[in-house]
């Protein structure tokens, strides 16, 4: 089985979730490899790189997603693109409106935003952690490019976490389910998943079941 794990927003390649995957197969699954790709790219280029990437291991039915965060929202894109089974953890729904925060957050704190209600399309909004501008054309494509609906829901399943501090677990939830995908809602928790390691087992079980659909 291959494994591709899709980071969130201020995470890269080298992700405590992708980690934790890599070293639990390693130690328990031999037949299991995990790909970790940094994602810290212009959204188009992200989601050209992952269908490239599952054209290159050229074995979809061995193949599965795991997104977490935004990656949870291309997850959720290439999976209805592509066929791909895919897992996601406190996934996105909504970035166009999300990310949207950092804008705000600069014409409030700039002289140059008096008055104004639009910023020059390269403008750098925000660094991720990662290394990721995000300018108001990322904004753009995410607007362009909205989850209205799932074409593969037999093979999408969803984690939440009641307690996410940053997402709105219920959005997801009613999304996902609504469109037929398997939602799982656990009890309190946040949204980085930080036991995501104790339910290793379980997320294993998860995806052998999706390729399996």
């Amino acid at each position: 089985m291959n494994i591709i794990y899709i980071h969130g927003l201020d995470s890269d390649a080298n992700s405590t979730k992708g980690i934790l995957l890599e070293s639990y197969g390693q130690q328990h699954h031999a037949d299991i490899n995990v790909y970790r790709p940094d994602l810290n790219s212009a959204p188009e280029q992200v989601f050209e790189q992952l269908v490239r990437l599952l054209t290159e291991l050229n074995t979809e039915d061995k193949t599965v997603l795991i997104g977490s965060s935004l990656g949870g929202y291309f997850s959720t894109l290439v999976s209805n693109y592509t066929g791909c089974p895919a897992l996601l953890l406190n996934p996105s729904t909504q970035p166009h409106v999300t990310l949207q925060r950092f804008a705000y957050e600069l014409l409030l704190n700039s002289d140059e935003g008096k008055g104004e209600d639009k910023l020059p399309a390269n403008q750098i909004l925000h660094t991720t952690a990662g290394g990721w501008n995000i300018t108001s054309v990322d904004l753009q494509w995410f607007a362009d490019h909205q989850l209205v609906s799932i074409n593969y829901p037999h093979k999408i399943a969803v984690l939440l976490k009641a307690g996410d501090e940053l997402l709105n677990a219920e959005l997801s939830k009613d999304f996902y389910q609504t469109q037929g995908a398997t939602v799982t809602v656990q009890a309190g928790g946040d949204h980085r998943f930080t036991d995501f390691g104790e339910q290793l087992p379980m997320v294993i079980d998860m995806l052998q079941r999706l390729l399996s659909t």
